[in-house]
Protein backbone atom coordinates (compact mmCIF):
# COMPACT_ATOMS: atom_id res chain seq x y z
CA UNK A 1 0.00 0.00 0.00
CA UNK A 2 1.73 3.21 -1.17
CA UNK A 3 2.16 6.31 1.97
CA UNK A 4 0.20 9.10 1.62
CA UNK A 5 1.99 12.56 0.78
CA UNK A 6 1.82 14.41 3.79
CA UNK A 7 0.02 18.00 3.48
CA UNK A 8 -0.76 19.96 6.45
CA UNK A 9 -3.33 22.71 6.36
CA UNK A 10 -4.18 24.73 9.05
CA UNK A 11 -7.37 26.03 10.02
CA UNK A 12 -9.14 28.24 7.98
CA UNK A 13 -10.24 30.25 11.31
CA UNK A 14 -7.76 31.44 14.10
CA UNK A 15 -4.51 33.51 14.14
CA UNK A 16 -1.13 33.03 15.51
CA UNK A 17 0.56 33.38 18.56
CA UNK A 18 3.29 36.10 18.49
CA UNK A 19 6.86 36.08 20.16
CA UNK A 20 7.75 39.84 21.15
CA UNK A 21 10.33 40.93 23.34
CA UNK A 22 7.62 41.08 26.58
CA UNK A 23 6.61 37.63 26.00
CA UNK A 24 4.07 35.89 24.19
CA UNK A 25 1.55 38.13 21.78
CA UNK A 26 -1.67 35.69 22.26
CA UNK A 27 -4.78 36.58 20.23
CA UNK A 28 -8.15 35.73 21.22
CA UNK A 29 -8.45 32.73 18.50
CA UNK A 30 -4.65 31.04 18.65
CA UNK A 31 -4.73 28.52 16.63
CA UNK A 32 -3.23 25.13 18.62
CA UNK A 33 -1.78 22.28 16.85
CA UNK A 34 -2.77 18.89 18.58
CA UNK A 35 -0.64 16.08 18.49
CA UNK A 36 -3.23 13.11 19.28
CA UNK A 37 -0.64 10.62 19.77
CA UNK A 38 -0.71 6.76 20.25
CA UNK A 39 -2.44 4.17 21.93
CA UNK A 40 -5.18 5.71 24.01
CA UNK A 41 -4.12 9.29 22.90
CA UNK A 42 -6.89 9.74 20.44
CA UNK A 43 -9.36 8.89 23.60
CA UNK A 44 -8.11 10.96 26.48
CA UNK A 45 -7.11 13.82 23.99
CA UNK A 46 -10.94 13.62 22.50
CA UNK A 47 -11.71 14.03 25.74
CA UNK A 48 -9.23 17.15 27.28
CA UNK A 49 -10.67 18.71 23.81
CA UNK A 50 -13.87 19.13 24.59
CA UNK A 51 -13.20 20.00 28.21
CA UNK A 52 -10.56 22.36 27.31
CA UNK A 53 -13.74 24.34 24.88
CA UNK A 54 -15.86 23.96 27.15
CA UNK A 55 -13.36 25.64 30.28
CA UNK A 56 -12.95 28.89 27.24
CA UNK A 57 -16.73 28.89 26.34
CA UNK A 58 -17.33 29.41 30.09
CA UNK A 59 -14.64 31.54 31.08
CA UNK A 60 -15.02 34.10 28.47
CA UNK A 61 -18.74 34.27 27.36
CA UNK A 62 -17.74 33.35 23.59
CA UNK A 63 -14.98 35.93 23.06
CA UNK A 64 -11.94 33.91 22.82
CA UNK A 65 -11.55 30.12 21.50
CA UNK A 66 -9.25 27.87 20.51
CA UNK A 67 -8.46 27.13 16.38
CA UNK A 68 -7.06 23.14 16.80
CA UNK A 69 -4.85 22.05 14.52
CA UNK A 70 -4.60 18.45 13.89
CA UNK A 71 -0.87 17.50 13.30
CA UNK A 72 0.47 13.92 13.14
CA UNK A 73 2.77 12.07 14.67
CA UNK A 74 4.17 8.35 16.39
CA UNK A 75 2.67 5.22 14.71
CA UNK A 76 -0.38 6.05 12.94
CA UNK A 77 2.35 9.12 10.85
CA UNK A 78 4.66 6.11 10.53
CA UNK A 79 2.02 3.93 8.73
CA UNK A 80 0.41 6.84 6.56
CA UNK A 81 3.36 9.60 5.91
CA UNK A 82 6.51 6.93 6.37
CA UNK A 83 7.84 9.21 9.20
CA UNK A 84 7.01 9.19 12.85
CA UNK A 85 8.10 12.97 13.76
CA UNK A 86 7.05 14.34 9.88
CA UNK A 87 8.82 17.65 9.94
CA UNK A 88 6.16 19.11 8.77
CA UNK A 89 4.05 18.97 12.24
CA UNK A 90 7.67 20.05 14.17
CA UNK A 91 7.54 23.20 11.39
CA UNK A 92 3.54 23.67 12.51
CA UNK A 93 4.89 23.44 16.47
CA UNK A 94 7.86 26.14 15.11
CA UNK A 95 4.99 28.54 13.31
CA UNK A 96 2.22 28.20 15.70
CA UNK A 97 4.59 28.34 19.40
CA UNK A 98 2.24 26.26 21.70
CA UNK A 99 1.07 22.93 21.27
CA UNK A 100 -1.04 19.51 23.14
CA UNK A 101 -0.19 16.27 22.42
CA UNK A 102 -1.32 12.62 23.73
CA UNK A 103 0.92 9.81 24.98
CA UNK A 104 3.39 9.05 22.23
CA UNK A 105 5.20 5.00 22.43
CA UNK A 106 8.31 4.61 23.31
CA UNK A 107 9.80 0.68 22.49
CA UNK A 108 12.02 0.07 25.79
CA UNK A 109 14.88 -1.18 23.57
CA UNK A 110 15.55 -1.26 19.47
CA UNK A 111 13.96 1.20 17.04
CA UNK A 112 13.79 5.06 17.31
CA UNK A 113 15.32 6.28 20.43
CA UNK A 114 12.10 8.57 22.02
CA UNK A 115 9.41 10.92 20.27
CA UNK A 116 9.03 12.69 23.20
CA UNK A 117 13.44 13.22 23.55
CA UNK A 118 13.47 14.08 20.07
CA UNK A 119 10.58 17.03 20.12
CA UNK A 120 12.29 18.17 23.26
CA UNK A 121 15.59 18.55 21.51
CA UNK A 122 14.69 19.23 17.90
CA UNK A 123 12.61 22.40 19.58
CA UNK A 124 14.73 23.06 22.27
CA UNK A 125 12.19 22.65 25.20
CA UNK A 126 14.66 22.30 27.68
CA UNK A 127 12.05 22.56 30.67
CA UNK A 128 10.14 19.75 31.40
CA UNK A 129 7.91 21.28 34.21
CA UNK A 130 5.18 19.03 36.46
CA UNK A 131 3.30 20.33 38.74
CA UNK A 132 2.60 18.08 40.99
CA UNK A 133 -0.35 18.26 43.85
CA UNK A 134 -3.27 16.21 44.85
CA UNK A 135 -6.76 16.73 43.89
CA UNK A 136 -9.02 15.36 46.87
CA UNK A 137 -10.74 11.78 46.99
CA UNK A 138 -8.11 10.36 44.76
CA UNK A 139 -6.45 7.25 46.45
CA UNK A 140 -3.14 7.90 47.40
CA UNK A 141 -0.57 5.52 49.18
CA UNK A 142 0.37 8.09 52.06
CA UNK A 143 -1.45 9.09 54.82
CA UNK A 144 -1.18 13.31 54.29
CA UNK A 145 -1.34 13.14 50.20
CA UNK A 146 -2.12 17.34 50.61
CA UNK A 147 0.99 18.26 52.40
CA UNK A 148 2.83 18.14 48.30
CA UNK A 149 2.14 20.50 46.17
CA UNK A 150 5.23 21.23 44.19
CA UNK A 151 6.46 22.18 40.78
CA UNK A 152 9.64 20.55 39.29
CA UNK A 153 11.71 22.15 36.53
CA UNK A 154 13.09 19.08 35.30
CA UNK A 155 16.19 20.07 32.53
CA UNK A 156 14.79 17.84 29.00
CA UNK A 157 17.67 17.97 26.53
CA UNK A 158 20.82 17.34 28.19
CA UNK A 159 22.57 14.49 30.61
CA UNK A 160 21.01 10.98 29.58
CA UNK A 161 19.16 12.87 26.87
CA UNK A 162 22.10 13.73 25.56
CA UNK A 163 23.72 10.46 26.10
CA UNK A 164 26.91 9.28 24.31
CA UNK A 165 27.33 5.72 24.47
CA UNK A 166 28.88 2.20 23.06
CA UNK A 167 28.53 -1.42 23.46
CA UNK A 168 30.39 -3.33 25.47
CA UNK A 169 32.82 -5.19 23.43
CA UNK A 170 32.93 -2.68 20.44
CA UNK A 171 35.60 -0.96 18.86
CA UNK A 172 34.55 2.18 20.31
CA UNK A 173 34.19 1.00 24.00
CA UNK A 174 37.53 -0.81 23.91
CA UNK A 175 38.88 2.93 22.35
CA UNK A 176 37.47 5.00 25.15
CA UNK A 177 38.91 2.27 28.20
CA UNK A 178 42.18 2.54 26.26
CA UNK A 179 41.92 6.38 26.38
CA UNK A 180 40.86 6.45 29.90
CA UNK A 181 43.44 4.41 31.01
CA UNK A 182 46.11 5.32 28.96
CA UNK A 183 45.66 9.22 29.05
CA UNK A 184 43.46 9.69 32.53
CA UNK A 185 45.12 6.53 34.71
CA UNK A 186 41.14 5.23 34.94
CA UNK A 187 40.83 1.77 35.22
CA UNK A 188 37.36 0.30 33.51
CA UNK A 189 36.42 -3.02 33.65
CA UNK A 190 37.18 -4.24 29.76
CA UNK A 191 33.60 -5.64 29.55
CA UNK A 192 32.23 -2.30 30.15
CA UNK A 193 29.54 -0.39 28.14
CA UNK A 194 30.33 2.91 27.98
CA UNK A 195 28.80 6.16 28.72
CA UNK A 196 29.01 10.15 28.46
CA UNK A 197 26.45 12.22 29.87
CA UNK A 198 26.94 16.20 28.89
CA UNK A 199 25.65 18.84 31.79
CA UNK A 200 26.42 22.11 30.43
CA UNK A 201 26.38 25.65 32.29
CA UNK A 202 24.46 26.81 29.67
CA UNK A 203 21.82 24.44 29.57
CA UNK A 204 21.81 24.59 33.69
CA UNK A 205 21.43 27.83 33.88
CA UNK A 206 18.73 28.85 31.42
CA UNK A 207 16.86 26.09 33.72
CA UNK A 208 17.40 27.27 36.64
CA UNK A 209 16.41 31.17 35.56
CA UNK A 210 13.09 29.84 34.60
CA UNK A 211 12.49 27.91 37.97
CA UNK A 212 13.30 30.49 40.11
CA UNK A 213 11.24 33.42 37.35
CA UNK A 214 8.17 30.49 37.97
CA UNK A 215 8.42 30.97 41.74
CA UNK A 216 9.03 35.11 41.80
CA UNK A 217 5.84 34.86 39.02
CA UNK A 218 3.45 32.44 41.13
CA UNK A 219 4.27 33.83 44.75
CA UNK A 220 6.00 30.08 45.69
CA UNK A 221 8.48 30.52 48.60
CA UNK A 222 11.57 28.64 47.52
CA UNK A 223 13.81 27.18 44.74
CA UNK A 224 15.63 23.90 45.75
CA UNK A 225 18.37 22.65 43.76
CA UNK A 226 18.17 18.70 43.38
CA UNK A 227 22.15 17.16 42.57
CA UNK A 228 24.23 14.09 43.22
CA UNK A 229 27.03 16.20 43.41
CA UNK A 230 28.73 14.57 46.30
CA UNK A 231 29.76 12.15 43.96
CA UNK A 232 29.72 13.17 40.19
CA UNK A 233 31.50 17.13 40.60
CA UNK A 234 32.11 18.41 38.06
CA UNK A 235 28.42 17.45 36.09
CA UNK A 236 25.97 17.17 38.96
CA UNK A 237 28.06 19.32 41.54
CA UNK A 238 28.20 22.24 38.34
CA UNK A 239 24.34 22.15 38.02
CA UNK A 240 24.22 23.19 42.02
CA UNK A 241 27.19 25.88 41.46
CA UNK A 242 25.59 27.25 38.34
CA UNK A 243 22.04 27.72 40.08
CA UNK A 244 23.32 29.62 42.92
CA UNK A 245 25.08 31.75 40.86
CA UNK A 246 22.10 32.37 38.97
CA UNK A 247 20.34 33.60 42.11
CA UNK A 248 23.00 35.79 43.30
CA UNK A 249 23.85 37.41 40.13
CA UNK A 250 20.82 37.44 38.28
CA UNK A 251 18.13 37.48 41.28
CA UNK A 252 19.28 38.84 44.07
CA UNK A 253 16.87 41.73 44.81
CA UNK A 254 14.56 38.13 44.90
CA UNK A 255 16.23 35.11 46.69
CA UNK A 256 18.10 34.69 49.44
CA UNK A 257 20.45 31.09 50.57
CA UNK A 258 19.76 29.22 52.40
CA UNK A 259 22.75 29.51 54.58
CA UNK A 260 22.34 33.14 54.77
CA UNK A 261 18.78 32.57 56.13
CA UNK A 262 20.21 30.96 58.84
CA UNK A 263 23.60 33.29 59.77
CA UNK A 264 22.33 36.59 59.03
CA UNK A 265 18.51 36.11 59.69
CA UNK A 266 18.61 33.50 62.93
CA UNK A 267 16.44 31.09 60.24
CA UNK A 268 13.26 33.40 59.64
CA UNK A 269 13.22 33.62 55.92
CA UNK A 270 12.70 37.56 55.06
CA UNK A 271 9.80 39.01 54.25
CA UNK A 272 9.92 39.01 49.74
CA UNK A 273 12.96 36.70 49.31
CA UNK A 274 12.56 32.84 47.85
CA UNK A 275 14.70 30.97 49.41
CA UNK A 276 17.56 29.16 47.45
CA UNK A 277 18.75 25.86 48.69
CA UNK A 278 19.97 22.31 47.67
CA UNK A 279 19.40 18.80 48.24
CA UNK A 280 21.01 15.43 47.34
CA UNK A 281 18.99 13.27 44.89
CA UNK A 282 18.86 10.15 46.87
CA UNK A 283 17.90 12.29 50.00
CA UNK A 284 15.12 14.17 47.99
CA UNK A 285 13.48 11.11 47.43
CA UNK A 286 12.62 10.80 51.79
CA UNK A 287 12.13 14.70 51.83
CA UNK A 288 9.13 14.45 49.66
CA UNK A 289 7.73 11.78 52.21
CA UNK A 290 8.82 13.15 55.48
CA UNK A 291 8.89 16.93 55.20
CA UNK A 292 6.75 17.94 51.81
CA UNK A 293 5.48 20.89 53.08
CA UNK A 294 9.04 22.26 52.77
CA UNK A 295 9.40 22.04 48.86
CA UNK A 296 7.99 24.21 46.56
CA UNK A 297 9.82 24.73 43.18
CA UNK A 298 12.53 22.07 42.49
CA UNK A 299 15.14 22.55 39.54
CA UNK A 300 16.76 19.34 38.66
CA UNK A 301 18.89 17.59 36.49
CA UNK A 302 17.46 15.25 33.76
CA UNK A 303 17.70 12.15 35.07
CA UNK A 304 17.22 13.29 38.56
CA UNK A 305 13.98 14.76 37.21
CA UNK A 306 12.48 11.84 35.76
CA UNK A 307 12.94 9.66 39.15
CA UNK A 308 11.87 12.46 41.34
CA UNK A 309 8.45 13.47 39.14
CA UNK A 310 7.03 10.01 39.01
CA UNK A 311 7.56 9.27 42.51
CA UNK A 312 6.17 12.53 43.40
CA UNK A 313 3.32 11.83 41.17
CA UNK A 314 2.86 8.24 42.96
CA UNK A 315 2.14 10.21 46.19
CA UNK A 316 -0.73 12.08 44.74
CA UNK A 317 -2.48 9.21 43.26
CA UNK A 318 -0.25 8.21 40.30
CA UNK A 319 0.81 8.94 36.64
CA UNK A 320 -2.81 9.07 35.34
CA UNK A 321 -3.09 12.35 37.27
CA UNK A 322 -0.02 13.68 36.37
CA UNK A 323 0.76 16.44 33.37
CA UNK A 324 3.73 17.93 32.34
CA UNK A 325 4.89 21.06 29.99
CA UNK A 326 8.02 21.31 27.32
CA UNK A 327 8.81 24.58 27.13
CA UNK A 328 11.71 26.49 25.64
CA UNK A 329 12.36 30.19 25.52
CA UNK A 330 8.81 31.09 24.39
CA UNK A 331 7.28 27.63 22.69
CA UNK A 332 5.45 25.00 24.93
CA UNK A 333 4.06 21.51 24.33
CA UNK A 334 2.06 20.10 27.30
CA UNK A 335 1.23 16.43 27.47
CA UNK A 336 0.30 14.06 29.88
CA UNK A 337 2.87 12.51 31.89
CA UNK A 338 1.82 8.44 31.44
CA UNK A 339 1.92 6.70 28.60
CA UNK A 340 0.17 5.12 25.82
CA UNK A 341 -1.52 1.45 27.02
CA UNK A 342 -2.07 0.53 23.52
CA UNK A 343 -4.06 -2.38 24.64
CA UNK A 344 -6.82 -0.37 25.84
CA UNK A 345 -6.40 1.72 22.53
CA UNK A 346 -10.08 3.14 21.13
CA UNK A 347 -11.55 1.25 24.32
CA UNK A 348 -13.15 4.50 25.93
CA UNK A 349 -11.69 3.16 29.59
CA UNK A 350 -8.78 5.57 30.90
CA UNK A 351 -8.67 8.52 32.84
CA UNK A 352 -8.04 11.65 30.77
CA UNK A 353 -7.48 13.54 33.94
CA UNK A 354 -3.66 13.76 32.95
CA UNK A 355 -3.99 15.11 29.54
CA UNK A 356 -7.45 17.49 31.46
CA UNK A 357 -4.35 18.98 33.53
CA UNK A 358 -2.02 19.28 30.53
CA UNK A 359 -4.75 21.44 28.93
CA UNK A 360 -4.96 23.72 32.40
CA UNK A 361 -0.89 23.94 32.04
CA UNK A 362 -1.63 24.99 28.54
CA UNK A 363 -4.45 27.69 29.41
CA UNK A 364 -2.21 29.27 32.03
CA UNK A 365 0.63 29.35 29.18
CA UNK A 366 -1.72 31.24 27.30
CA UNK A 367 -2.34 33.70 30.19
CA UNK A 368 -6.23 32.72 30.22
CA UNK A 369 -6.19 31.67 33.96
CA UNK A 370 -9.59 32.35 33.92
CA UNK A 371 -10.11 29.23 31.76
CA UNK A 372 -7.50 27.34 33.65
CA UNK A 373 -8.99 28.10 37.10
CA UNK A 374 -12.72 26.55 35.79
CA UNK A 375 -10.96 23.47 34.02
CA UNK A 376 -9.03 22.37 36.81
CA UNK A 377 -12.10 23.18 39.54
CA UNK A 378 -14.34 20.91 37.65
CA UNK A 379 -12.18 18.01 37.34
CA UNK A 380 -11.68 18.46 41.14
CA UNK A 381 -15.81 18.78 41.62
CA UNK A 382 -16.46 15.53 39.27
CA UNK A 383 -13.48 13.13 41.26
CA UNK A 384 -14.68 14.73 44.53
CA UNK A 385 -18.32 13.16 43.58
CA UNK A 386 -16.63 9.63 43.07
CA UNK A 387 -17.29 9.76 39.28
CA UNK A 388 -14.43 8.42 38.34
CA UNK A 389 -13.22 5.42 35.45
CA UNK A 390 -12.14 2.12 36.28
CA UNK A 391 -8.73 3.02 37.10
CA UNK A 392 -10.11 5.46 40.51
CA UNK A 393 -13.03 3.05 40.53
CA UNK A 394 -11.55 0.02 41.94
CA UNK A 395 -10.30 1.80 44.67
CA UNK A 396 -12.54 4.41 45.75
CA UNK A 397 -15.57 2.54 47.70
CA UNK A 398 -19.02 4.46 46.42
CA UNK A 399 -17.62 5.34 43.03
CA UNK A 400 -19.52 5.35 40.30
CA UNK A 401 -17.44 3.95 37.42
CA UNK A 402 -17.94 5.76 34.08
CA UNK A 403 -15.79 5.58 30.60
CA UNK A 404 -13.69 8.19 29.23
CA UNK A 405 -16.00 10.25 27.26
CA UNK A 406 -18.55 10.25 30.42
CA UNK A 407 -15.91 11.29 33.17
CA UNK A 408 -15.41 14.01 29.78
CA UNK A 409 -18.96 15.21 30.05
CA UNK A 410 -19.40 15.47 34.12
CA UNK A 411 -16.19 17.76 33.79
CA UNK A 412 -18.13 20.11 31.31
CA UNK A 413 -21.52 19.57 33.06
CA UNK A 414 -19.94 21.34 35.95
CA UNK A 415 -17.91 24.19 34.12
CA UNK A 416 -20.83 26.61 35.29
CA UNK A 417 -20.37 26.67 38.64
CA UNK A 418 -16.16 25.89 38.25
CA UNK A 419 -14.23 28.93 39.82
CA UNK A 420 -16.84 30.80 40.70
Amino acid sequence: MPLERLVLRPPETGHKILIAESGLRVPDDPIIPLIEGDGIGPDVVRAARSAIDAAVASAFGGRRRIAWYPVPAGERAMFQYGDMLPEATLGAIREYVVGLKGPLTTPVSGGFRSLNVALRKTLDLYANVRPVYWIPGVPSPVTHPERLDIVIFREGTEDVYAGIEWEKGTAEARRMIEILDKEFHTRVRADSGIGVKPISETGSKRLVRKAIRYAIDNGRKSVTLVHKGNIMKYTEGAFRTWGYEVAKIEFRESTIPWDDVVKSHGGKIPDGKIVIKDVIADNMFQQLLLRPEEYDVLATTNLNGDYLSDAAAAQIGGLGVAAGGNIGDAHALFEPVHGSAPKYAEMDKVNPTAEMLAGVMMLEYLGWREAAVRLRSAVKSVVGSKVVTYDLARLMPGAKEVRTSAFARAVVDAMDGAGR
